[in-house]
């Protein structure tokens, strides 16, 4: 009897333990193919994308022309939203014509505010800046960034690098991605800011300072709804 009972706690264990391991191969299986899936995405993401960051940058240089005084912001967001109305059809790309609708955003310890002109899974395009100043950390993201400063002027550090680098109106600064660097918007600065890659995965850098630092429920959930509904304004035309 009491082999018996000796074989049958045997069998039990290795019941369970058969049972772990084909947890865990089930497991790495399914990793294996998020992996592969992720990867793949990866690859053929740049089909999705609609704005040039050359024509962006011209565009933010003649918005600059355009402009009756240096640094008046708000005649450049009217020519730039102007110029890109008129260049892509509302069949291929969705964009907030609402220029009144500007945000508090606290991000990486700098604070400004910013207009969403546009925003998809792939791409978005925004307005970012302050009149006061601020700096802060850049974040490290899943996509390529590209500040085309409008107004005032932009500092970033990046060692080993121990010398500043400056980026005055009409310039660009590319943050690519996975870079990381310290940035100041020097005494009042406003950028067409442009990001391109894998935009959800930026949106806790942009939203966890409100939850965690700010309080600033408000900010967060206007930010919350307005990037909704640009992103789903343009899945529904297709625009990933």
């Amino acid at each position: 009897m009491a082999a018996l009972k000796r074989s049958g706690a045997v069998a039990t264990q290795s019941a369970q333990t058969s049972s772990r391991l084909a947890k865990w191969f089930k497991g790495l299986v399914a990793l294996g193919l998020l992996w592969l899936t992720c990867s793949f995405l990866d690859s053929i993401k740049h089909q999705w994308y609609v704005f040039d960051p050359k024509e962006l940058h011209e565009l933010a240089q003649a918005a600059i022309a355009a402009a009756p005084e240096p640094d008046d912001t708000a005649s450049m967001v009217q020519y730039i939203i102007k110029n890109l109305t008129e260049t892509y059809p509302s069949t291929r790309i969705a964009l907030n014509h609402n220029s009144s609708e500007w945000v508090f955003n606290n991000a990486g310890g700098a604070m400004g505010a910013m207009y969403i002109i546009h925003a998809s899974i792939t791409e978005y395009l925004i307005v970012f800046g302050t009149p006061v100043g601020t700096e802060g950390h850049t974040g490290m993201h899943t996509a390529d960034d590209y500040f085309n400063i409008l107004v005032g002027e932009q500092w970033a550090f990046n060692p080993p690098n121990l010398k500043m680098e400056r980026y005055p109106a009409g310039s660009v600064h590319h943050l690519r991605r996975g870079q990381v660097k310290q940035y100041k918007m020097h005494e009042g600065c406003f950028a067409l800011e442009y990001a391109r890659g894998w935009i959800p995965l930026m949106l806790p850098f942009g939203l966890a300072d409100m939850l965690t630092s700010t309080l600033d429920y408000v900010s967060f959930y206007d930010t919350a709804r307005i990037t909704a509904r640009e992103m789903f304004k343009n899945l529904l035309i297709g625009k990933i």
